[in-house]
């Protein structure tokens, strides 16, 4: 009788998805990619973010009416999440303590192998070396509790906001069971991390941003001529659609695939290196890549290493790089940060490349990574950070023209403002667009000196 009543409803979908121009590979993918989705994103809100089982599944739906149909099952013994469309591809998803959540693979051993040795330690110093504020100013943190109220009367679903001026937190409001502590998603704002990562292996004299080929699968073909510096900026030229349906590459890739990296290495070439900017979560995945294989290629040795030189030193507190089945960081996606920490890395950058004393990347890398490309098509994007100069038009027209910034998802953003000295957070969860140059222009608004120079 059960498969009798999933047929049906296989075919009814069928009729519908037919009659609405859905194509047959559409309708192949979405059973795999809606458990893929379902499974991964619930396990991480549910054990990474620590969100109730209702919040993460109202989160969830927001991306399709189609994952509504989901069969879900939380574990909270085990720290999984069961999920099926309609019975149908079942994916689990499981917490490994120290790298999050990832769909399960078989044949894919090292997450679950995976043993951390020591918790990132917590500091008791000012911020951004430990976890005491006692910098608010308490005009501008009532004016940004205003705001962050305003938002989600009007449903933009704003979850934490942060300004950072003159090195020190002045104002921070945080809303939706989101609190100084809770690691929030950044999505696509991990490409910016990546890149500091790859950054901060330049520094010490393991790579070059010229290098090629970048891997040894690209030796013999026309893919031998991508640099790192390629990858860096999205102008490698590779096929990949950022597009966000069942049967495309950013779904696949992330939510069918048990390595992120393997499946962007086999993207042929559609462009001449350095011609075209194209927006890729390959493209991060494949900089992910870059920095396992160049930092002991095992998940202990790329931990490790990322522990050691980036989040001890830019004491992150509470954050998680989650990897994939292989044991990759997804670096196109899953970083989880509280806001204290998101500000951390644009603190960083505003300083020149240096937090807490310690030096992560030079100067002369971050001059690089926030100037514009050389692609005809979009330059206002540098080492995975977007830039509000570099076309015809700023970006941000009511913020300085220097200014840049991490974003992702869900209007997630990191605006940086070298000339006012200044880091934004936003954190959220908005299905649409966030105002985000209107907002970060009032809280500009709310400061009266004069900015430094360009």
């Amino acid at each position: 009788m059960k498969k009798i009543l999933i047929t049906a409803v296989v075919v009814v979908v069928i009729a519908l998805a037919s009659s609405n121009g859905i194509t047959p590979a559409y309708l192949a993918a979405a059973p795999g990619v809606a458990s893929g989705i379902g499974a991964k994103l619930l396990c991480s809100a549910r054990y990474v973010s620590g969100f109730s089982e209702q919040q993460s599944l109202d989160d969830l739906v927001q991306y399709s009416p189609l994952l509504e149909y989901l069969n879900i099952e939380f574990d909270d013994n085990l720290r999984q999440v069961h999920a099926s469309l309609f019975g149908m591809a079942p994916r689990t998803a499981s917490y490994v303590e120290g790298i999050g959540c990832y769909s399960d693979f078989d044949g894919y051993p090292e997450r679950a192998s995976y043993q951390q040795t020591l918790p990132m330690p917590v500091f008791t110093s000012h911020w951004p070396h430990g976890s005491r504020v006692d910098t608010i100013n308490h005009a501008l943190q009532s004016q940004l509790d205003q705001m962050i109220s305003s938002d989600n009367s009007q449903g933009l679903n704003t979850r934490a906001l942060l300004i950072v001026k003159d090195g020190r937190i002045v104002a921070e409001s945080y809303a939706q069971n989101v609190n100084p502590e809770t690691p929030v998603l950044g999505w696509s704002m991990a490409k910016s991390l990546m890149a500091v990562m790859l950054g901060n292996l330049e520094y010490r004299g393991i790579l070059d941003t010229g290098m090629q080929p970048v891997f040894r699968e690209w030796s013999h073909d026309e893919r031998s001529t991508i640099t790192l510096q390629n990858l860096l900026t999205m102008t490698d030229g590779l096929d990949f659609s950022e597009q966000y349906n069942p049967g495309d590459d950013a779904t696949a890739m992330l939510f069918t695939e048990p390595s992120s990296s393997d499946y962007a290495i086999r993207r042929p070439l559609r462009y001449e290196p350095g011609a075209r900017f194209n927006y890729s979560s390959g493209t991060a995945n494949l900089l992910s890549r870059v920095y396992f294989d160049h930092t002991g290629a095992t998940l202990s040795d790329s931990l490790q290493d990322y522990r050691q030189h980036i989040a001890t030193p830019m004491s992150f507190q509470h954050s998680v790089f989650e990897t994939d089945a292989a044991g990759i960081l997804v670096g196109s996606s899953y970083f989880y940060a509280s806001a204290r920490d998101w500000a951390r890395l644009g603190q960083m950058m505003l300083n020149g490349g240096v937090l807490n004393g310690a030096r992560i990347v030079n100067e002369e890398w971050v001059r690089r990574a926030t100037t514009p490309n050389n692609s005809d098509n979009n330059r206002a994007y540098g080492y995975q950070w977007w830039l509000n100069r570099g076309n015809r038009s700023l970006r941000w027209p009511d913020l300085p023209a220097d200014a840049y910034a991490a974003q992702g998802n869900r209007e997630q953003s990191i605006t940086v403002m070298p000339s006012r000295n200044m880091v934004v957070v936003r954190l959220g969860w908005t299905s649409g667009r966030y105002p985000i140059n209107d907002r970060v222009a009032e809280m500009l608004s709310w400061f009266t000196e004069e900015p430094r120079g360009l």
